[in-house]
């Protein structure tokens, strides 16, 4: 049965896309059936692994909104055990849509979504990573709730934590509330500029605060892991020798071993 892991946070900028992308295919290319969810209306992580719409029929907003099985919007990607959901604009509207049902049907049941399609295939893959927009909207509740696990990255510069409070207190709304098993993977690190002194002071006051629960694993910035995306491929395809490369594979092998795999 997959293990249900959301990239969160409403900060954009801070690699969740690009991590979402490059820990999902390193998973796969560590022997893990791996699902990447696209959940974000600017539908990058599906970009960013080469689709465009033409290349597929049905998106994550059928599948919340019930307009298709959720089987019909999996779409087996060229790399290693990697498969999607691809996201379009479509779902731009979707909180509009819930809050207006949950008003009508006084009920939190919108929350659920999500969970009740992945329920129907969670047993076909080890991993699913969920790529959650940058906001904490009734879609990144619906990761939050199907969800066993968060990651959440924390860029290395200024302002780093700026609203994880407010993130740490949704996650807690949700653990009282709607998922008591939800928790916290980890904490990643990321963009790291090793020429700068302010990123060792961010890694320093993270690890102060979350302790055990960041990862030993840094994503760097480099101009290859940008590149990535605009060439359709994560970063071990476009470039097998960079850095960044062998920072997700590490990553990979981090949860790996957290969830004794």
């Amino acid at each position: 049965m997959a293990k249900i892991i959301s990239l969160v946070n409403q900060k954009g900028g801070v690699g969740k896309t690009t991590t979402s992308i490059n820990l999902a295919a390193a998973l796969g290319k560590e022997g893990k059936k791996t699902l990447l969810i696209d959940l974000d209306p600017q539908g990058n992580a599906s970009n960013g692994l080469g689709l465009n719409t033409n290349d597929f029929e049905h998106d994550i907003y059928d599948v919340i909104t019930k307009s298709c099985p959720i089987e019909q919007a999996i779409i087996k990607t060229k790399f290693k055990n990697l498969s999607i959901i691809p996201a379009t604009i479509n779902l731009a509207g979707v909180d509009v849509e819930f809050v207006k049902k949950m008003l009508e049907d006084n009920s939190f049941k919108q929350n659920e979504q999500l969970k009740e399609a992945l329920n129907e295939v969670k047993d076909k893959f080890d991993y699913i990573i969920i790529d959650c927009q940058p906001s904490l909207g009734i879609s990144t509740m619906n990761a939050l709730v199907a969800s066993n696990s968060v990651i959440i990255p924390v860029q290395c510069e200024y302002f780093a934590l700026e609203g994880i409070a407010q993130l740490l207190n949704s996650i807690i709304l949700v653990q009282n509330k709607m998922n008591t098993e939800l928790r916290i993977e980890g904490v990643l690190l990321t963009m790291l500029d090793g020429r700068t002194n302010i990123g060792l002071e961010i890694i320093e006051e993270v690890r102060k605060c979350f302790k055990s629960k960041v990862f030993n694993t840094i994503i760097p910035r480099l101009v290859r892991l940008v590149e990535a995306p605009s060439h359709g491929k994560p970063i071990s395809d476009y470039d097998p020798t960079s850095r960044a490369t062998l920072a997700y594979e590490n990553l990979a092998k981090e949860v790996i071993s957290r969830n004794g795999d």
